[in-house]
């Protein structure tokens, strides 16, 4: 019955998607609704995912993502563009270390293809992508399914029979955009010792014959996130010269904010990203998916001239954190940020 409900859901969106095609000039800002089917989570810390499937004879390009929740019930959200989906049910727990609930089948987020579009948390408001950018999907792109994870922080509201549809509206046309958008997400594994300050650091080296150029950032971790810093590093000469991509306190809310200083990524240059950590616990925290483990994510969001084959074919970066990485022990750096 699941799948069948599933083949049902697919066969209404392809249907949906033919019929505004037909009737609205190509031009014209559609949106979608990709939320949660009511679902009932039935414990703190569950990770659910749900799809939608992208006709693959018509190419969209999403412009704007507007939050359906709120952090009293969504810990966050993310969305994840796929080849294919972890799972083919209409919803299935995704949250790997986390709790799964019973009844409910457990797989990755995606089967093949994952990549980050989109994330949220702590009631951060609506993202616009800048003029003439945006994400392609469906068509020839790599992304044929978009998936959403809600991870639930709390489930106190679903106590008395009521259920669950936090997502995300899709803004979207079918007209071609010059510039295709992309995220970089940067991230640690490691822990925090008792009653002490941290610095959970990551880099990556750009290797690809690419030009980029960075327009949004997001910092993402759990309580214990005081300050997350991403920055350029290019070698000028034989120092190393650090630029600011974007620094945020974490307990604010999770959204992506504009650069402010107009950069360049290209082949050579290095991205790196930094956590500070201040633990109060008389416990070791480490990294992990529930609300009482820590994070430390860098969302790095670009946009290249052209279509998707500019893209960085490198979507993630992540260090073992401490006590296993720092900066000061990484010999691509010749000199480090005296602040």
């Amino acid at each position: 019955e699941v799948k069948m409900a599933w083949c049902e859901g697919v066969l209404s969106l392809l249907l949906l998607l033919a019929v505004m095609a037909t009737a609205a000039p190509t031009d014209t800002l559609q949106k979608f609704p990709l939320l949660m089917p009511h679902v009932k989570p039935e414990r703190a810390e569950t990770y659910f995912c749900t799809p939608i499937r992208i006709d693959p004879t018509v190419e969209y390009y999403i412009t704007a993502f507007q939050p359906n929740a709120s952090m009293e019930t969504a810990h966050h959200m993310l969305l994840y563009g796929c080849e294919t989906p972890g799972a083919e049910d209409e919803v299935w727990n995704c949250g790997e270390m986390a709790l799964a609930q019973p009844g409910i089948k457990s797989a990755p987020v995606c089967g093949s293809g994952s990549q980050v579009i989109y994330a949220w948390a702590r009631d951060a408001p609506k993202l616009v992508l800048p003029e003439g950018v945006a994400f392609k999907v469906g068509g020839k792109s790599p992304i044929q399914y978009i998936v959403l994870q809600v991870h639930y922080a709390s489930v106190e509201r679903f106590k008395d029979g009521s259920t669950d549809d936090s997502g995300v509206f899709l803004y979207y046309t079918e007209t071609p955009q010059p510039k295709a958008a992309g995220v970089l997400l940067m991230g640690t594994g490691g822990r925090i010792n008792p009653n002490s300050v941290e610095y959970m650091e990551t880099a990556c080296t750009i290797t690809e014959d690419k030009v980029i150029h960075p327009f949004a950032f997001r910092t993402h971790t759990h309580a214990l996130g005081r300050v997350v810093s991403g920055y350029k590093v290019s070698r000028k000469g034989y120092f190393d010269q650090w630029e600011l991509i974007g620094k945020k306190d974490p307990q604010l809310p999770q959204m992506f904010y504009p650069i402010e200083k107009d950069l360049i990524l290209k082949k050579g240059d290095t991205v790196a990203a930094r956590c500070t950590m201040e633990s109060k616990r008389d416990r070791t925290t480490r990294v992990g998916s529930t609300g009482v483990d820590e994070m430390c994510n860098f969302y790095m969001m670009y946009f290249v001239e052209g279509g998707t084959d500019k893209l960085l074919q490198r979507r993630f970066c992540f260090t073992s954190g401490p006590p296993g990485y720092y900066w000061k022990n990484d010999t691509r750096f010749r000199n480090l940020p005296v602040e």
